[in-house]
């Protein structure tokens, strides 16, 4: 491990020394590059930086401790030793965490998609407060949301999907983990009974995938232009504004009708597209990868039940951490960032239980 950051802090002075000079500030490509490896680089670099520090604060207070005759100075000494030992263990476990291998996609956007599942309106309705919940997430993370599609089910306000993306710095990193099932309990508004059911809605979250990550073949895509239904102004509902894309090869269909002009639902059209072709690629490689599959804590797979919302016992619960939280109406309204918080760390901790067995 030693050695390696040796390496990492050698490698962060010649980025500086190389950053100071004329040639990089004449290529300004060449110049990005390097600051976002200066960027990564620097938290590890400072870490072990204060690491080597506390390690000299230690020798030196042994030294002291073994050559000084002042009680005073030795009890200085000891109190010296203590806190810089305890701050070597913390620093050691926070320099681990920084050399975990980097998910290349956690700084990206993320397209959400949110499926009613089992339990017909009820479902439908818990889809659309899904959506609620995610916005308003990111909006205390100041990210921002933009719809690309919806489909509407029944009279109550419910969705049967809905399509949007999230744009901020770090919202796959953080949002990763969302994907899968989400179970709800409670009384449905149409139950007569006053019994509870269970409904579910099924949660995907995808990184936003750029041209040079995923190349598509404009001869394996039809699109079709409809008329927009639905709520809308005069020019949406008058005109074929509306788009609708198939990936003919994979048989995915992108539809969009939001926005008034067709140019720009085609371009959030096979902005989805490719998002979902990007996803297939990724599976594939998790399929092929069993070792780094054992170590996620659930992400990617749509058919594991992940989290239920239990209305009457004012709890959610994540199976998959055995963490429940019980202030539901909070979690509702946006404030997921326990869950975050304990299914990043729970990821981090089964990661470095797998680097620790191979070593």
């Amino acid at each position: 491990m030693f050695e390696k950051l040796e390496e990492l802090l050698k490698r962060f002075e010649e980025i500086q020394n190389e950053l100071n000079s004329p040639e990089a500030a004449a290529n300004q490509d060449r110049f990005r590059k390097l600051m976002k490896e200066q960027s990564d680089l620097a938290p590890i670099v400072e870490a072990y930086t204060e690491y080597k520090k506390q390690k000299q604060n230690i020798e030196d207070s042994l030294e002291i401790l073994e050559t000084e005759s002042d009680e005073e100075m030795k009890e200085l000494a000891k109190e010296e030793l203590n806190s810089g030992k305890e701050r070597v263990e913390e620093l050691e476990k926070e320099i681990k965490i920084l050399l975990l291998p980097k998910d290349p996609n956690d700084e990206k956007n993320v397209i959400v998609e949110i499926r009613a599942g089992a339990g017909g309106d009820e479902a439908a309705l818990f889809a659309a407060e899904l959506y609620r919940m995610y916005c308003k997430y990111a909006e205390v993370q100041r990210w921002k949301t933009e719809l690309i599609s919806f489909s509407e089910s029944g009279g109550l306000g419910g969705m049967k999907e809905i399509i949007f993306m999230i744009n901020g710095q770090g919202a796959y990193s953080k949002l990763k983990y969302e994907s899968g099932v989400h179970r709800v309990q409670r009384v449905p508004v149409t139950e007569s009974q006053g019994r509870i059911h269970t409904s579910t809605a099924t949660v995907a979250i995808m990184p936003e995938a750029e041209e040079v990550d995923v190349q598509i073949d404009p001869k394996d895509c039809r699109v079709d232009v409809f008329r927009s239904s639905g709520n809308g102004g005069q020019c949406v509902n008058t005109t074929d504004s509306a788009v609708r894309l198939t990936h003919i090869p994979t048989g995915i269909v992108i539809s969009c009708q939001d926005e008034k002009s067709q140019l720009k639902n085609r371009d959030k059209a096979f902005k989805v597209l490719r998002a979902k072709l990007y996803e297939l690629e990724q599976e594939k490689a998790h399929a092929a990868e069993a070792a780094e599959r054992k170590s996620q804590v659930g992400t990617g797979d749509r058919s594991e039940k992940i989290r239920t919302y239990n209305f009457p016992q004012g709890r959610v619960t994540d199976h998959r951490i055995k963490f429940t939280s019980y202030t539901i109406d909070n979690v509702m309204n946006g404030d997921i960032q326990e869950f975050v918080d304990n299914l990043i760390a729970a990821d981090q901790a089964a990661k470095l239980a797998d680097m620790a067995n191979e070593q």
